[in-house]
This record gives structure tokens, sequence and C-alpha cells, in this order.
């Protein structure tokens, strides 16, 4: 059943339809951004700054973070390793999984690409997010994002 707000009822596959173009069209621009200055893409820039602000995870740890199977998460790790951004060490808690670090290559690549993923999401959402309703809105998507991690969902299946 659709929510009620004080101008009626909510649109739901309209309101769908808007959060997915709108994370389409983002994403999108950021990765033209970030391979036109820094040679990589959204996801990579995502993985390196979450590697960045946790030294030592686990390929499971990122996959849990972003939704995304586990398959898809270590190929996306080996293609970081491969261009010597992040190195893998045995787990000593659990020789069966690799714990994930940063090189210095790829501190100062994240480090780079962040300015830019920044300031270029700064202005393609500046127009609105800088308005009377941008905290609301954050805040909103901030809860929603909330609900669905604690009750796990939309976690990948396979």
């Amino acid at each position: 059943m659709a929510s009620k707000s004080s101008r009626g009822p909510i649109d739901l596959p309209g309101f769908f339809a808007d959060l997915v173009r709108c994370e389409t069209r983002l994403y999108n621009a950021l990765n033209d951004r970030l391979r036109e200055r820094h040679g990589i893409v959204t996801s990579q820039f995502e993985f390196l700054r979450f590697l960045r602000d946790h030294p030592g995870a686990r390929v499971a740890d990122l996959a849990a973070e972003f939704a995304i199977g586990i398959g898809a998460t270590s190929k996306g790790i080996d293609r970081l390793e491969k261009q010597a951004w992040v190195t893998r060490r045995t787990n000593p808690s659990d020789r069966r999984s690799s714990l994930l670090d940063l090189t210095a290559g790829g501190l100062q690549l994240v480090e780079a690409a962040e300015a830019t993923f920044t300031t270029t999401l700064a202005e393609l959402t500046a127009d609105v997010l800088d308005g009377p309703s941008g905290p609301a809105a954050a805040q909103l998507f901030s809860e929603l994002r909330s609900v669905l991690e604690r009750d796990q969902i939309g976690l990948p299946t396979g």
C-alpha cells in the first residue's frame, strides 16, 4: 500500500524510477570523470576508499558493504591488485581468506580521486541538495538505507 504524505499518496513506481535513474546518471557521470582524470571507474574508487578506511578488510567485508556477490568482489580486487593498488596478505585467523591493504600507489590514487569524486558530485547535485529540501532528502535516503541494511534487504543470493 502506498504511503501517504501531506500532498497525497506517493507514486511508488515513480519514486523507484526516479531513484534508480538518478543513481544511474550520477554513477555514469562519476565514472566518466574518474576514468578521464584517474583511469579508474566509480566501483574501483569505492573499493579503494573502503580499503583506505578499513585496512585489513576481507573480500567478504567489501561484498557485504556494497551488497554484491563475493565472486564479483574478488574479481574487482584482482583487477586492483594487478594495477598494484591493493595487496593481499594471509589472514592469520582464517588462512582461507586474505586481508586487503592499499599500496602507497593505491593510497595516492584514492586521495586524488576522492577530490575529483567529491567535487563532481557536489557540482551534479548542488542545484537540489543546496536548496531548502536538501538536508531532508539526504536524511531520508540515510534512513532508508539504514532500514534496508538493518533488515538485510537486497543482499545477493548467489
